[in-house]
This record gives structure tokens, sequence and C-alpha cells, in this order.
């Protein structure tokens, strides 16, 4: 690279990573293409997982390639590197980067410099030290982990259905638990009992009164985000359907899949998911960069890192003044996010250009959120809706955020083709270990392993 090309490192391919660099190739077409400026993206995935429609793909509703946008196709004009940060050291202005393949293949961990740094490394779940939960939970951030919770519930199911002589082994089969009623986990939990409920036509000896789904949340309510009443009306709608929330409840242990709650019920249950809240990416905290009490990086309302040069955050990982008065920090939610990426692309701008930055400002629009096919809730600018409209907007607002043409079209398909025909019910379990046929072939068993 040219000494002097300015070269913009992103690092996190997510909402903030990917739309900033698309506004930055929107706003520096011409330096980018004069090679003025160089714009290198580095993220593990190179994909970008739109994360609100993770809930219909773990449901079936959507083919799960239809929710992620390739990095290298949306940034053409942009660097992508598939690799983990594992230093920032913004004092020497360089980053340490273990590129794809180092476990594998062997290749070393390098130094790349920076101009200008946008730290847009996002979150991960939010754990608590619970006996048990990192041996069978399982988050809901990924679509990797969307995938695997399909594959699992299906399985479970036909493990009920393959013992119908022991109760034991198919009351545990089909417990299902969720912790954490935000977003993520009430979206899951509702689109989850739904496709195991419509699964359950297709097995003679299962009824869907047979199956026990629990949401175990520690507040006094779900759903925070749509407001007091229609997270009550969620409440009373997901107890209609017979799925039991317990508010008020934690966690207490799940050693060996046997679950134990404060208020003193205990019982075994095959599936354990935690959402229960994120906390910023642990990179963050190892940097040289200013930091909150809760981790996050320090920013001004112009997405600036405080008392830095040059270094730019937004997003989940960053503590963004809210100047809307709703909150003192913006939510850490896609909405945000999206929306501060803009803001932040064209602050870059201004700064390269000599310009002046402008601050952060946002109109609170309100919450939408799927409980299932045709069932919804949603708070849109003070208008509260229930049922199939919530539903219907729910996905008109998603699709509408979802970046690239190209995907508008395939969800679109994919909406259109289950007017026709049932969803798929088929677990594809074994793709947790793909070589075990081969191994069997080959003459290795599980104890040679």
């Amino acid at each position: 690279m040219p000494s002097e090309r300015k070269h913009i490192v992103i690092v996190g391919g997510g909402y903030v990573g990917m739309y900033t660099a698309l506004r930055l190739q929107k706003r520096l077409r011409g330096e980018l293409r004069r090679g003025e400026i160089a714009v290198t993206v580095i993220d593990p995935q190179s994909y970008m997982t739109y994360q609100p429609f993770l809930p219909e793909a773990a449901a079936g509703n959507l083919e799960p390639r239809h929710v992620v946008a390739p990095l290298r196709r949306v940034l053409p004009r942009c660097r992508i590197v598939n690799g983990y940060v594992t230093k920032i050291d913004h004092a020497s202005r360089s980053l340490t980067v273990r590129p794809a393949g180092a476990r594998t293949a062997g290749v070393p961990e390098r130094t790349i410099g920076y101009d200008r740094l946008v730290v847009a490394l996002g979150s991960i779940s939010r754990t608590l030290p619970i006996p048990g939960l990192a041996e069978c939970g399982i988050g809901f951030k990924t679509v990797e982990e969307a995938i695997f919770l399909r594959n699992h519930v299906l399985h479970q199911l036909d493990i009920a259905a393959s013992n119908p002589d022991d109760e034991e082994v198919r009351r545990r089969a089909l417990t299902f638990v969720f912790v954490g009623a935000g977003f993520a986990g009430i979206e899951a939990l509702a689109e989850l009992e739904d496709l195991a409920r419509d699964a359950c036509k297709f097995y003679p000896d299962l009824d869907p009164s047979d199956m026990r789904w629990m949401m175990v949340e520690a507040t006094d309510r779900i759903l925070p985000e749509v407001g007091p009443e229609m997270g009550t009306w969620t409440t009373e709608a997901l107890r209609r359907r017979g799925i039991e929330v317990k508010l008020k409840t934690l966690l207490k242990s799940a050693e060996k899949r046997h679950i134990v709650l404060s208020d003193g019920e205990e019982f075994d249950a095959g599936t354990l998911v935690w959402t229960a809240g994120v906390k910023p990416h642990p990179v963050v905290k190892a940097s040289d960069l200013p930091l909150d009490d809760k981790s996050r990086i320090r920013t001004t309302d112009e997405l600036t890192v405080e008392g830095l040069d040059g270094v730019y955050a937004a997003g989940d990982n960053a503590a963004v003044p809210d100047r809307s008065g709703f909150a003192e920090f913006t939510a850490p939610n896609a909405q945000h996010a999206v929306r501060q990426a803009k803001r932040l692309g064209d602050n870059i701008v201004a700064d390269l250009r000599g310009k002046p930055r402008k601050p952060y400002e946002h109109k609170y629009v309100g919450s939408v959120a799927s409980l299932g096919l045709h069932k919804g809730v949603a708070n849109v600018y003070g208008v509260k809706l229930r049922g199939l409209p919530a539903w219907v907007m729910h996905r008109t607002y998603h699709l509408s955020r979802m970046p690239t043409v190209n995907r508008k079209f395939r969800i679109t398909a994919d909406w259109t083709l289950a007017l026709f025909f049932r969803r798929e019910i088929v677990s594809l379990g074994e793709l947790e270990w793909p070589r075990q046929e081969f191994e069997l072939a080959a003459g290795r068993t599980t104890e040679d392993a």
C-alpha cells in the first residue's frame, strides 16, 4: 500500500461495520477509484447476519443463506480480511490480526496499521456463572446457532417419538426452556414453538400438549421495548398458547440438563436457550481505548472516541449518548446500529475533507416483534398493533432494512412459496458431525478419536 494512501480500517463486519463501509463506498467513490483512500473490513465471517430474521430462519420460514449478506459482494471496493482482531493498540495505530486458517494451516498473526479506525466489534452473549450453563446452553445471535436450534428442536421430537415407552426420556426431550425475554428470546421461543406444533402433525404418537415450553425472565415484564401494555398482552398471548412465562424468576442451575429455578421448581429439559442480554466484545476491554463501567467504548455524540484522534465507534460495543432524552445511552439494537453507521460514515468523510462533523440524533420509531406465523406485536409511532397486522408490519419493516436487492427478492420468494407449500420439518442434525459416516467407513470408532 503506497505510504501516501489513507487507510481506514473497520473492525467488525456486522451492522455498523458493513453499513459504514457501504456509506464510505458511496461518499468516497472517487478517492477509492484513484487509490487515495483504502478501506479494509476485518471480520471472522465473510458475511453480515441480519439478526431480526434469525427466528424465521430457525423456524424454516426463510432459507438461512438468505438472511446473510456476503461482504465481498456488497463491498466490492473494500478489502475484506477474514480473521480475528486479537489486539487494538491505538498508541502505535496498529491491530494484531489472527487470519482465517491460522489454526489449521499454521498462518502466523500479523499487524495491520491504520490512519483511521472504526471499532464495530459488536457484542457477545452475556452469561452468568450458573452451573451447567456453559455445557448445555446455547445462544441465539448467529445464523449457525439458529440452524443448530432448528435441527435440535426437531431432533427432540424424533427422540420423543422413538421412545414411546420411556416417559422420562419423552418428557425431557419435549421440554424447552428459554432464559431472557427480550426480542431475541421471545421471537425465538414463539417461532420454534410454532414450528414444533406444526411438526407434531407428522408424528402420530405426539400431541402438541405433550410439549412444555417455558420462558424464564428475571424482571417483572417481557419485551420492554414495546411498552408495558403490549408486553402484558404478549405475555397473555403466549400463555394462551400453553407457553409458561415465569417472571421474577432466575435460572439457578442446569447441570446435566437438570433445570433448577429460583422459585424452587426442578425438572429435566432437553433444550436450554440463553438470550439474557449481551456484553461488548472482549477485545474492546483488552485495548487501550477509553471504556465506561460496562466495558463499552466511551464516545461523543459525533461517534468519535473520547480523547482520541482518528478513532470512531458505534453499535453494541460503544456507549453512544442518546440526544433524544429517551435514555442516557442508545440501546444496543439494529435500529440504532444502522442509523449510527450512516452518521459515522458521513463524519469520517467530513474529517477527511476538513468539514465539521454532525452529532448522531434520532427519533424513536418504535418496535415490532414476531410471535410466530401470522402473529406479532408492534408499537410504532405510538400506534399499537397485535396479531396479523403487527406480523405484517414486522415483515415489511425488516424486509425494507435487509441489505441488497438480491436478498430482498430471495426473502420475498421464500415467503411466497410458504403460502403454497408446508414448511420442511427435516432435522439435519448430522451437520454437527459431518465426518462421522466417513470415519465409520474407515473403521474408526468414537473410542479411537
